[in-house]
This record gives C-alpha cells, structure tokens and sequence, in this order.
C-alpha cells in the first residue's frame, strides 16, 4: 500500500498537469494529457487547426524549496518542439501562488548536464568522490542558481516559448 507521502507526491504530480493543460487551453491551445502513455510526453499541445505541437514534460515542485527534481531525461534535447514546464503548485494549506517556468528542451538538456559534470566531478562535504552513475538530476529553482551558475528565472511564465512554435 502506497504512504501518504508517495500518495500526495502522485496526486500533486497528477494536477500539475491539469493545471498546465489548463493553463495551456486558457491561452486557446489544444492540450491534452498522455495520463503516462507516452514516455516522454506528458502533455500533447497543438493550435486550433492542429497542424502544428509542441511535446511537454511536467515536473512539480512546492513553492518554496529550493530544486525541482527532472530525471535523466532532462539531459536529452528531444528537439526544439519539446519543452519542460516545472510547475510550483501550493501544497493544501499554502497561501503561495503558482508559479510556472517553461524551458526549451534544448536549454535545459545543457544546463541539466552540465550542472551534473560539475557537481560529480566537486567532492562531497566530506570529501568524498561523488557517483557519476548518480541518476538523479536536478534544476536549482530561484532565488538560488545552480553549479554552473545558471537561473531558471528568465524563464518564469515564458508560455510565448510555446506560442512561438504553435504559430
């Protein structure tokens, strides 16, 4: 039986993708949820006449903390019609706004490697070498910037990104 950690780790993780799909049709796109039927697509988003999309993988995170855990996956470009929305949604009893960064594929797969190498080749606190099999990869959210000194902030409601490859 699943905890009520993984539990509402797996519900938030579910609305945030409602919540983009809703965000994405609020501005007049087509959006469509894969419910997980689609590796590495989360969400399908096209124009009214379809005859253009975009591919977007959501990740979740609470406002607040300080990174937003992507995966592996993250370090893959996929090409320029891809794109990742790390979407802050307020847990239940937060007062924090939603918050929404939209990052091209491309961008966050050489951010996301090269904030890996830099931080596999840092010894750890202790000194220790650290795992280069490691395969957890993380974006650091603001007001904090990562290894290599990158900012997720400019990207913060940039749904013109999306936009842009719709028209």
């Amino acid at each position: 039986m699943p905890t009520k950690k993984s539990s509402d780790k797996s519900h938030r993780g579910n609305a945030s993708q409602f919540f983009v799909a809703g965000e994405l049709c609020r501005r007049g796109w087509m959006a469509v949820v894969t419910m997980g039927n689609c590796p590495n697509t989360d969400e399908l988003c096209s124009n009214k006449a379809g005859t253009k999309f975009v591919h977007i993988q959501v990740k979740t995170f609470i406002p607040g903390i300080k990174t937003c855990s992507v995966g592996m996956k993250a370090a893959h470009g996929f090409g320029e019609n891809f794109f990742w929305v790390l979407a802050g949604i307020p847990a239940q009893n937060q007062k924090d706004d939603f918050i929404y960064y939209i990052i091209p594929a491309f961008e966050m797969a050489k951010y996301t490697k090269a904030d890996f190498d830099k931080w596999a080749e840092t010894p750890g606190k202790n000194g220790q070498l650290r795992n280069k099999e490691n395969t957890v990869r993380t974006v650091t959210l603001p007001p904090g910037v990562s290894l290599t000194g990158w900012n997720v902030d400019p990207y913060r409601n940039r749904w013109d990104l999306i936009e842009a490859r719709l028209k």
